[in-house]
């Protein structure tokens, strides 16, 4: 392993963020500060409790699992989009460095800040209502997974994008409107049963369950299911990226 071309993706991917603080970190936070502030207030006075807890409590490992997803995948994208865009990534792929060695500076950057956005937007969660985490343990495994997982699609995305409207396209069209549908504001049971089966068949349902069970010791599917669901993805898009690599894919005139 060069560790010191690792930590200087790493080191260069996390100084990026810390340059545009306010589209990176101020902007997500805010964002997700309305979600509760208007979700809060219009559907809490008419909803109390779902399974039990109250409704401003209910949604906060949803909403936290919607910027997680949204922003892992903008993140890793654009950080290997943009050297591709300026032609400096032939000089990272001319260097002495393993291709595990690139994935591992840029998804971890990726992931990082992901982390990092998450316990934000959970110390800011505290401030609008009080809830409880049940699995602390888990709800980090959960955390890291999650935004490990989605920095790998948001690499392939940013390889796959040939212009900055394709990078949004991914985010825009499919992960933000399955989030929205995979049970962040309300829970499927409250769904009539066919659309419950249907439902199901969102894989972000599982994601956003299983974070749910770190909080509250319940959601829509077993614990076990969620985490199939994401070792699932996360196979996926290792796969993904190791054929990526070994075929040049995007990456090779």
């Amino acid at each position: 392993m060069n560790w010191r071309s690792v930590k200087t993706i790493y080191v260069a991917e996390m100084a990026r963020s810390l340059r545009t603080v306010l589209q990176s970190i101020v902007s997500p936070v805010i964002s997700t500060s309305l979600y509760f502030v208007v979700f809060g207030a219009a559907i809490g006075t008419r909803i109390s409790e779902v399974d039990g807890v109250s409704y401003g409590a209910f949604i906060v490992p949803g909403l936290i699992m919607l910027m997680l997803l949204t922003q892992s995948v903008s993140n890793a994208s654009f950080g290997i989009f943009f050297p591709r865009f300026t032609g400096t990534i032939y000089e990272i792929l001319s260097a002495p460095i393993s291709y595990f060695e690139v994935v591992l500076g840029f998804v971890g950057a990726a992931a990082t800040k992901s982390v990092i956005l998450g316990l934000i937007v959970l110390a800011t969660a505290s401030l609008f209502v009080p809830f409880t985490i049940a699995h602390p343990l888990m709800m980090l495994l959960f955390l890291v997974l999650t935004s490990l997982t989605f920095s790998l699609l948001g690499f392939i995305i940013g390889i796959w994008a040939d212009g900055f409207e394709k990078l949004q396209l991914v985010p825009l069209l499919v992960i933000t409107p399955l989030t929205f549908l995979g049970g962040t504001f309300y829970s499927i049971d409250m769904l009539p049963p066919v659309w419950q089966v249907v439902t199901l068949a969102n894989p972000v349902v599982y994601l956003v369950s299983g974070f749910r069970w770190s909080f509250y010791g319940m959601g829509d599917v077993s614990i076990w299911a969620s985490l199939g669901m994401i070792a699932l993805f996360l196979a996926v898009s290792l796969a993904v990226v190791n054929w990526i690599f070994r075929s040049g894919y995007r990456l090779k005139p």
